[in-house]
Formats: C-alpha cells, sequence, structure tokens
C-alpha cells in the first residue's frame, strides 16, 4: 500500500530528485512513497539517492515515458 504519491513529470534534473528528497522528511519510517517521473535521468538518480540515503527502492516500472519508482523510507 503507497503511502503518498508524488508526481514530478515534466520536472527535469535534479527537481525530481529534490523534490523527492523534501517529501522523505515529512514522511515516516516504514512508509511507501510512489514516485512518477518522466525525466529519463530519474531511474539512474533515484536508484543513486537511495544507495546513499539508505531508502528502500522497492520497485522501479518504466510505463511508456514514464519512470515509477516506489521507495520504501528508512
Amino acid at each position: 500500500m503507497v503511502d503518498r504519491n508524488l508526481d514530478c513529470c515534466g520536472l527535469v534534473c535534479p527537481m525530481p530528485i529534490v523534490k523527492l528528497s523534501k517529501a522523505v522528511r515529512e514522511m515516516d519510517s516504514g512508509q511507501i512513497l510512489e514516485v512518477k517521473a518522466n525525466d529519463q535521468a530519474f531511474k539512474v538518480d533515484v536508484e543513486a539517492w537511495c544507495n546513499k540515503t539508505g531508502n528502500l527502492l522497492e520497485a522501479i516500472e518504466i510505463l511508456q515515458e514514464t519512470i515509477i519508482a516506489t521507495i520504501k523510507i528508512i
């Protein structure tokens, strides 16, 4: 179950990660955040961000031009 959705479509690097970082600060440990973005750099960026912050990238899905990342907040 997703606790929060974040739509970053139309934004380009680094804004999806900036908005993602802000959203995570407003969430509790164990919650699930789903982020949608259509900047193709987002896939690599969100993987690196999760590795750096320790948050868990549970899934990443690409539907046409949209990248959907599901992240568990640690």
